[in-house]
């Protein structure tokens, strides 16, 4: 893959003094899939946005467009000059070092060292050289070029990258590791503006509080995506919803802005559904009680009876005066349907929700443990002396990066033998892991062809899909390929649930889930049929965990 520079110049020299990001009426669209629509908002100068809503809802998107990795079908996007993006997944060379990453991060800074040397070394020759210093000086006074190193090893610490060698390949530490690095040359190559697509996954407690502390001291704009209850609320000045929200028919519903925190939003969120919710069914019911009216009356007015030589002048009169005050108030009636069905809500879309584990796969039952782990030491990753799993286990394994969590899940999955220890497990015993990085061996297929492969016609058929409130309907025939990061990983998820292994074992399963989507996961997780153990940074999780914990010391 060909090196990518976190940092995208825009070439318009009005570039150069804005202080914001503003982005006007943008769309984009996948084939036939439309990601955006009309898409509008600022960010200001002070202002830390986040960027919320559901997988595919197209928040990396809107990322890559407001830095000008991706065109929009529509719209324009004005940024600073020196814009900022942090990709998801970091693009290296083969070849590249950790090094090589903050170095060119520092290029500035060290092309203005070089510059002052160089000035210096002029000085007297004549009176652009004395010029040329002043200049150099001021610049390299502007970036601190003295204190780089310093703020290099201060970083790396806060992101807890410091034990890792700088000459270490890129392509030799684990993906978290690698996103973490990608972090710390993006802030310390301090652009202009910030856009950070979620800039937490990988990190620690200690590692977010000072992520923390960078941003909410940042000069610039900064949009983020982010899952992260706990950090929205700590960091977001306000938040960006790009769910759909309510509008009525022949409108475009673009995005949700709200100025007070996440939980704040949540709360306020549930109650507007409500109200969409009931205004939908009050005009539905009006609707229904207006065609009846128009239907009703019409019939009155057009009884189709006329007068006979029996009927009285005044009957006459009276039936003429009736069949006015209903034509009138079917008019009225027809006025109204017309206008509510042109004007209406639309239907709230159904929420996509977690239905839970199937039934039809259980536990080996009581008896002996499923699995034994003892001694177990894999060289300068792990070293933990006892984990024992029971049939029903709950276990959390949290610590800081670095400590194994991922490695030992690694090694009870049987997926990686340690260099000394022992790992005994029951007869018969079923286990899936889900890893954290997720990758699909043929992404041109389907995500119903991959779901019916892996699974089996039969149990495919027993378990639909769909039914598992994980894969949106609109998506079940789509390329997994085409899927964005937290829809790949929802995919994955899914090929396990649908038939509950005896031991599932999780790595960072809140990662790239919507918060709602996670909360339900952990719920069922809470009631599952066998066992399960959990590697997790997140702190809305180990904060409502009850079950067992193991800590991992780096």
């Amino acid at each position: 893959m060909p090196t990518q520079t976190p940092v995208t110049t825009t070439t318009t020299p009005a570039a150069a003094r804005l202080d914001h990001i503003r982005i006007d009426g943008v769309s984009r669209s996948f084939g036939d899939r439309r990601v955006l629509t009309d898409v509008s908002l600022t960010i200001a100068r002070t202002a830390r946005i986040g960027l919320i809503g559901e997988n595919g809802a197209g928040k990396s998107t809107l990322l890559r467009i407001a830095a000008g990795a991706d065109e929009p079908d529509s719209g324009s996007v004005a940024r600073p000059l020196r814009t900022g993006l942090l990709w998801q997944e970091v693009p290296h060379d083969s070849d590249d070092t950790v090094d090589d990453l903050i170095e060119r991060a520092l290029a500035e800074h060290r092309d203005a060292e070089r510059e002052m040397t160089d000035a210096a070394e002029q000085l007297g020759s004549s009176g652009d050289a004395t010029e040329r210093y002043a200049a150099a000086l001021e610049n390299a006074e502007r970036l601190d070029v003295w204190g780089v190193n310093a703020r290099r090893d201060r970083v790396l610490a806060g992101l807890g990258l410091d034990s890792i060698p700088l000459d270490r390949r890129l392509d030799a530490v684990s993906g978290g590791q690698r996103s973490r690095f990608a972090l710390a040359a993006l802030l310390l190559e301090r652009p202009d503006a910030l856009l950070l697509d979620e800039p937490t996954n990988h990190l620690d407690d200690a590692a977010v509080g000072f992520l923390r502390d960078e941003l909410s001291g940042w000069s610039g704009p900064v949009l983020f995506a982010s899952h992260d209850r706990a950090f929205l609320d700590e960091v977001a000045t306000g938040l960006v919803d790009l769910d759909a929200s309510p509008s009525a028919v022949g409108e475009t519903g673009s995005v949700t802005v709200f100025g007070g925190s996440f939980t704040e939003y949540l709360a306020e969120k549930e109650r507007a559904r409500e109200r969409w919710e009931a205004q939908f069914a009050a005009e539905q019911d009006e609707l229904k009680r207006l065609k009846l009216a128009v239907d009703v009356g019409a019939r009155q007015v057009n009884h189709g009876r006329g007068p006979t030589d029996n009927d009285k002048f005044i009957v006459k009169f009276k039936q003429a005066r009736t069949d006015a005050t209903v034509s009138r108030r079917v008019k009225n009636a027809r006025g109204r349907l017309e206008e509510l069905r042109e004007n209406q809500v639309r239907k709230p879309p159904k929420q996509l929700s977690f239905a839970g584990i199937p039934s039809g796969s259980h536990a080996l039952g009581d008896g002996s443990a499923l699995l034994a782990a003892r001694d177990v030491v894999v060289a300068g990753r792990l070293t933990v002396d006892r984990v024992t799993i029971e049939p029903q286990s709950q276990l959390l394994i949290t610590g800081p990066n670095g400590a194994g969590k991922s490695t030992l899940l690694h090694v009870l999955a049987g997926g990686l033998r340690p260099d000394s220890g022992s790992v005994s497990r029951r007869r018969g015993l079923r286990m899936q892991l889900l890893e954290q990085d997720v990758r699909f061996a043929r992404p041109e297929a389907t995500v119903r062809d991959v779901y019916e492969k892996s699974l089996g016609e039969k149990r495919a058929a027993l378990v639909p899909l769909t039914s598992l409130g994980l894969i949106a309907p609109r998506d079940a025939d789509r390329p997994v390929g085409m899927l964005s990061v937290g829809q790949q990983r929802r995919v994955a998820l899914a090929l396990i649930i649908a038939k509950p292994p005896h031991l599932f074992l999780l790595d960072e399963p809140t990662n790239h889930l919507s918060l709602a989507l996670a909360t339900e996961l952990e719920h069922a997780l809470g009631t599952y049929p066998g066992a399960v153990v959990i590697a997790s940074h997140d702190r809305w999780l180990r904060r409502r965990w009850n079950g067992q914990e193991l800590t991992l010391p780096q």
